[in-house]
């Protein structure tokens, strides 16, 4: 096997799986099981959105733009090289929560570079846009935002923190009460998955940065690490703020109410690949050491979560991979799997979610 870590350029190199440490034909069978499990979302995804989520009536609806996806696509990297690949892994679609993630990186950029100056600092006294103010939303910090126990109240972009309120995530998810009144707690001191209030972050992010976070996403991350031009990233119609005189778009975590980020299965892998060298790129150190640390380090409410990555920590949410795998996962189902023990990326696109495990569990068991 190859051990030299390598960085794709425009190009990336392939190299077969036997040299990689990997049998052939039991990789095979690992795609193919990708391939035979594709998600039951419909291809028309406009129109099949608002049937994916329960929401009441009066806060539903779609603002941001949609469009249809690709067939199931993925590939599987180790140190640096595509050691497997199928389906169209240049189609640009929509990857619903991985965008999360990806919102996670530009608040580790804003890190770095002394923009938020400590993630237990309350976000207010970067935001005093009034989204921060007494006597609840006060408490909110940077860090209850990222690990998704902030609790934050109140509406955006017309819709309200109440309407993910009791939501579940998981292939057994039960959200018949999704929408329906639960008291809130103290920030920090429940975990529930809420897309407002990661859209609460990302408007929050935007203020500190004063730019567009696609900007801020482009040139400090993926130009850096070589991915394609193709990728956009998007908002709602009503998400716009005047900051410094210029008209800017908020743009949002997910696809929950469309938008989020459109992007490709191989620029996709370059992410997972930065995130498993620990934000380094070749020479460079994109994302600091201490940013990648606070990343992975498990939420006190829900070890299996840390800054908008799911962590595999016990009980493991994919139990044939190790506990140090993580991931950037989004509805569809859409995965980029980290694995830093096996040195491995893998990115599957529109898999049955319940098929996520069996996919995982095949290309370990291709290892020799």
């Amino acid at each position: 096997m190859t051990h030299l870590r390598y960085y794709p350029a425009d190009e990336w190199e392939r190299i077969a799986p036997q040299e990689a440490g990997l049998h052939p034909e039991r990789l095979k069978k690992a795609v193919d099981y990708a391939l035979q499990h594709e998600t039951p979302w419909p291809r028309d995804l406009p129109k099949s959105i608002p049937l994916n989520y329960i929401e009441p009536p009066e806060y539903g609806g779609i603002l941001g733009p949609t469009i249809e996806r690709g067939g199931p696509n993925g590939l599987i990297v180790r140190g640096g090289r595509i050691v497997a690949e199928w389906g169209d892994t240049s189609r640009v679609d929509m990857t619903f929560s991985v965008s999360k993630s990806f919102l996670s990186a530009c608040a580790g950029l804003a890190f770095d570079r002394g923009l938020i100056r400590d993630v237990r600092d309350p976000v207010r006294n970067c935001c005093p846009d009034g989204g921060f103010e007494p006597p609840h939303n006060h408490q909110i910090t940077w860090h209850h935002l990222l690990q998704q126990t902030s609790e934050w109240e109140g509406y955006l972009w017309g819709k309200p923190d109440l309407i993910d309120r009791n939501r579940e995530v998981g292939t057994r998810a039960d959200n018949s009460s999704k929408g329906t009144h639960r008291d809130l707690q103290p920030p920090g001191t429940f975990w529930e998955y809420n897309d407002v209030r990661v859209n609460r972050l990302s408007l929050s992010l935007l203020r500190v940065w004063r730019r567009p976070l696609p900007e801020v996403l482009k040139e400090f991350i993926l130009d850096p690490i070589g991915a394609s031009s193709t990728w956009e990233w998007h908002g709602y119609r009503n998400s716009y703020v005047d900051i410094d005189g210029r008209r800017i778009q908020s743009i949002s975590g997910g696809g929950h109410w469309g938008g989020g980020l459109f992007i490709s299965s191989r620029d996709q892998a370059r992410f997972g690949l930065l995130m498993s060298s620990r934000g380094r790129w070749g020479d460079t150190q994109i994302l600091s050491e201490q940013w990648i640390e606070r990343t992975l380090s498990p939420c006190a409410v829900n070890p299996g979560y840390g800054y908008l990555f799911w962590l595999n920590r016990a009980p493991n949410r994919y139990p044939s991979a190790p506990q140090s795998s993580f991931f950037a996962l989004g509805a569809g189902h859409n995965v980029i799997w980290i694995d830093p023990d096996h040195d491995l990326v893998g990115v599957a696109r529109w898999i049955a979610p319940e098929a996520i495990d069996g996919f995982l569990r095949g290309v370990l068991g291709a290892l020799s």
